[in-house]
């Protein structure tokens, strides 16, 4: 058994024992119930917690809301759009997540009337519930870059990873030939909330490692460009990710917000402090700008004081409950808290909602809290990542303390996000872990 075997065996070993505890932790008697239970959304988010919640309970009548006929395991973008992954690695069908016994309407949410608590659809229908989770993911702005559609992905030096599988696998494509060919790399982030807010950190690493693998190194100008004024949101990460970057010749624009790009031209334009800025590229990887549903703001569920071009759902930070309609939880992406948008935070909300719901659904209050806990496996290179864990008060929370040192290049960090991290998932949305 070489290295890798031992340790891929030993991780395996350690993660079967965390899901057996898991398991074990839920494995009461269930609670009779008639109560009525919406889940909007069947991401990662919404399919842990109907699992969770269907173990739990006995008669209740669990809906959930959402018309995608695939369910994508968005941790393994980063990897398809640097050729490490086929596409479809990602994609896995939504129904052979969900348990028995869970009504799946395939439609989506028009609106929630949280006074009348009802949830509208699509297709017409009108839903009463007594219980509402709201975990119907995020939108992708594509169309706030002007002159820029998803239709250029793959080509012209174009790339978009988050816009899912395909469109990853057409990223690969032009920073492939990026690598092989060299010139000027421009790797943006917006100026919003995001989901996993390393990816695009992840994306400028690896393809910087490709063309240094492929010698191209001194034909390459890499650049990342930011509307922040720091290449992190923790502190003492952004200061590790400034020295990796400086190391590796990777330049940084900070404050500076993509709003446009002429395609034709291979031109990106940039919103700065002072007016606005060109800059012209060889590869462009867009991330664009990210808000809550249309529903969310319109229904008066989002936020009314923050966040206002966004629309996150108004929640308490600890407990993800709604501020103003107590029989509302948010979850996931959607959730209207400082951070938490990522996998790994949802393998922690999800318990916490279904403590508080089951609870309430008992006439108590529930005792679990989210102490805002984000992971990001912050791929560094081929073959290395930092294991990154911190909570809402940007504090290290390593999960192997002594074992895994949070801001080293490690390649044990590596084989978690390569090997381990996806079977992890998977146990979180059978809602084992």
């Amino acid at each position: 058994m070489d290295r890798r075997q031992f340790l891929t065996a030993a991780m395996a070993g350690s993660m079967s024992a965390t899901l057996v505890v898991a398991e074990d932790a839920t494995s009461t008697t269930p609670i009779r119930t008639s109560a009525r239970i919406v889940i909007i959304g069947a991401g990662a988010a919404g399919t842990a917690l109907t699992n969770r919640l269907m173990r739990r309970l006995d008669g209740a009548k669990i809906t959930v809301i959402d018309p995608r006929q695939d369910h994508l395991y968005q941790p393994g973008l980063t990897l398809v759009a640097a050729g490490l992954k086929p596409s479809g690695y990602v994609v896995s069908k939504t129904s052979q997540w969900l348990p028995e016994g869970v009504t799946w309407l395939r439609e989506s949410v028009t609106a929630v009337d949280p006074e009348a608590r009802t949830v509208s659809t699509d297709n017409g229908q009108t839903l009463g519930y007594d219980w509402l989770v709201v975990a119907p993911g995020l939108v992708l702005d594509h169309g706030a870059i002007d002159g820029f559609s998803l239709d250029m992905v793959g080509e012209n030096g174009i790339g978009a990873l988050y816009a899912g599988p395909d469109y990853a696998a057409r990223t690969w494509n032009a920073a492939g030939r990026f690598a092989e060919e060299g010139g000027t790399g421009i790797f943006t982030r917006p100026a919003t909330e995001m989901k996993c807010a390393g990816a695009p950190l992840k994306h400028t690493f690896l393809i910087d490692d490709i063309a240094r693998r492929a010698g191209n190194a001194a034909q390459t100008n890499m650049i990342y460009a930011a509307p922040q004024s720091s290449l992190f949101g923790v502190p003492i990460v952004a200061e590790k990710v400034r020295m990796l970057f400086n190391d590796r010749g990777i330049d940084t624009l900070m404050n500076r917000s993509l709003i446009g790009i002429d395609a034709g031209a291979k031109r990106a334009i940039f919103a700065t402090e002072t007016g606005q800025e060109d800059m012209d590229y060889d590869y462009i990887h867009i991330v664009p700008p990210q808000r809550a549903p249309e529903f969310v703001p319109q229904s008066g569920l989002a936020w009314a004081d923050r966040w206002t071009d966004q629309g996150w759902v108004e929640a308490d930070m600890q407990t993800l409950r709604h501020l103003r309609y107590p029989e509302v939880f948010a979850l996931g992406d959607v959730a209207g808290v400082p951070k938490g948008k990522t996998a790994a935070s949802v393998k922690w909300q999800v318990p916490v909602v279904e403590d508080h719901l089951v609870a309430a659904i008992q006439g108590r209050d529930g005792t679990l809290t989210y102490d805002g806990y984000t992971s990001c496996p912050l791929i560094t290179r081929i073959g290395r990542a930092m294991l990154v864990e911190f909570d809402y008060h940007d504090n290290l929370v390593p999960s192997f303390p002594g074992v895994i040192a949070p801001l080293e290049e490690l390649w044990i960090s590596w084989l978690m996000k390569e090997v381990a991290l996806k079977a992890t998932y998977n146990a979180m949305l059978r809602g084992r872990a």
